[in-house]
């Protein structure tokens, strides 16, 4: 395995080619150890499940936002699984989502909207890729959009 420069080591070669593959639109399914990712990678466009072994969803989430533009054109482009009606999130999960959250704002000023579960399971069988982390606290699931990369070498915002 050889390191690029510039490149955040966590972005494995296979994570890279789904990244650069992905087209405007195109959502990623990023999910914790507990979601059902071989089936529903096995749904998805291309069919490719990525595993970032001992990697949580925040540092996966980093790294992928490190060279991912999101959709600025789009109400949602980043979406994390919430509880269904009656149940309530627990601390830990708040704290992912949390925690997720300040990663993406290291790389852009989207905030993370929630999906119910059954919707996650959803809209997850229509992505692009999963890619599954080792991420074990409860609701570590999320959904992002890919946006296009401006001129300027940036996410192109409206």
């Amino acid at each position: 395995m050889g390191l690029l420069k510039g490149l955040d080591p966590l972005l494995t070669a296979d994570l890279l080619y789904v990244l650069r593959a992905m087209g405007h639109g195109d959502e990623l399914v990023v999910c914790d150890c507990n979601f059902p990712a071989s089936t529903t990678a096995t749904r998805t466009t291309s069919g490719k499940l990525i595993q970032l072994a001992g990697i949580g969803a925040p540092e996966a989430i980093d790294a992928i936002c490190s060279v991912l533009p999101l959709d600025y054109f789009v109400s949602d482009p980043l979406l994390h699984m919430s509880p269904q009606e009656g149940v309530e999130l627990p601390a830990t999960g708040a704290k992912v989502h949390s925690t997720v959250q300040a990663a993406i704002s290291k790389h852009c000023d989207i905030q993370m909207q929630p999906l119910e579960r059954f919707a996650f399971y959803e809209r997850a069988n229509k992505a692009y890729a999963v890619v599954q982390t080792a991420e074990r606290r409860p609701y570590g699931c999320f959904i992002l959009k890919k946006g296009v990369v401006g001129p300027d070498g940036k996410d192109l915002k409206p």
